[in-house]
């Protein structure tokens, strides 16, 4: 059909994993086992979808055959005139869902995320909206049922933070957080401004999927472990033991310090888990950096020095400037209703993808 990828190459990815899901030895890596069956799963889906719309294509092609069909009775006619619009939106909205899952799917789509969230200029008032920007979060964590475990965090003295890192597990979070990264701004006016002037601050957010082994081959030997006491609050246990834990990676310079928990070995596993999400996320800017100096983006790279939305608190608005997007919904966003930003953001980003897989630089291979 036209405007439409063809079917083979998807046909015969499924059944490589139909071959696949047969072996004895398949659920021996549980992992995996899921990630493929949840591949077969919506290949399933595609295929029955292209078969329904290879269906409707044909009832189109009748029914505009009978309009058209001379001495035909006229009330059949008038019949088949009602019925093709009908048809004709069912196979635009059907064709337009099969493109979308044509779209090679990102690997990284259904990781969990950590989020990593930091005080940017504008002093204490930047480290009092790295606290609003974590709780927006974590309530969009709660209204799409995921989870949060806290991670590091480094408080400010006027109740916010200078650094929150935190990580959020459940179904695609990386898919619908990845497009979070970049410099936020805030425009409103500080609790401490006697004047009503209008301030405006910024806070850098990074979303980084959570690495696995096959991601990346460190050599332990490249990574700086040390040990110390924890400073800061904390009470007694955690600061007269050497519960604190600061990696340095050699290579990169990357570095990550967790005095969060009591035991030096969940503030290490806590600390290699940030370190190893930090470098894959490197890894991967560095891949999306070459492949927009190809294509331009028409939502911005992810790259977290990369000014991407502005919170206006006097006009109660929100705007995001990869997509030219203004909602004032203020209130509501910062109470983690950002789908809909989302959801716009994934449009954006699916149209850009559409033209590549149309242009035959995107198909499953």
């Amino acid at each position: 059909m036209e405007g439409i990828p063809p079917i083979d190459p998807y046909l015969t990815r499924y059944q490589e994993l139909e071959a696949e899901m047969a072996a004895p030895d398949f659920f021996q890596d549980q992992r995996q086992a899921a990630m493929l069956s949840r591949e077969h799963q919506k290949l399933n889906a595609l295929i029955e979808q292209y078969e329904e719309l290879n269906k409707i294509h044909g009832e189109i092609a009748d029914t505009r055959e009978m309009v058209n069909e001379a001495g035909a009775d006229e009330e059949i006619i008038e019949l088949a005139k009602a019925e093709l619009p009908e048809l004709e939106e069912a196979f635009h909205n059907l064709k337009h869902k099969i493109l979308i899952s044509m779209i090679p799917p990102d690997p990284t789509d259904s990781r969990n995320t950590i989020v990593e969230i930091r005080a940017g200029a504008g002093g204490d008032e930047a480290s009092l909206f790295v606290g609003v920007l974590s709780r927006m979060y974590q309530r969009y964590a709660e209204l799409n049922s995921w989870r949060i475990e806290p991670m590091s965090s480094s408080p400010s003295e006027v109740g916010g933070f200078k650094e929150n890192i935190f990580l959020v597990t459940g179904e695609e979070v990386y898919k619908k957080l990845r497009y979070e990264s970049g410099v936020h701004r805030v425009q409103r006016i500080p609790v401490t401004e006697s004047g009503g002037r209008i301030h405006t601050s910024t806070v850098t957010v990074a979303m980084m999927p959570e690495a696995q082994e096959v991601d990346l081959d460190i050599d332990q030997n490249d990574l700086d472990i040390t040990t110390m006491r924890a400073s800061g609050a904390g009470g007694q246990h955690v600061n007269t033991t050497d519960s604190a834990v600061r990696i340095v990676h050699i290579p990169t310079g990357e570095m990550v310090y967790c005095a969060d928990e009591r035991s030096q070995i969940k503030n290490r596993d806590k600390a290699l888990k940030v370190l190893y999400s930090r470098i894959l996320e490197k890894k991967q800017r560095e891949e999306q950096a070459k492949y927009a100096a190809q294509r331009k983006s028409q939502v911005g790279t992810g790259d977290r020095s990369e000014r991407i939305r502005t919170y206006n608190y006097p006009q109660g608005r929100v705007t995001d400037h990869r997509i030219g997007l203004t909602m004032h919904t203020l209130p509501q966003v910062l109470e983690g209703e950002i789908n809909s930003v989302v959801e716009a953001l994934q449009e954006a980003e699916y149209k850009e993808k559409l033209e590549a897989l149309l242009d035959g630089k995107g198909m499953a291979s």
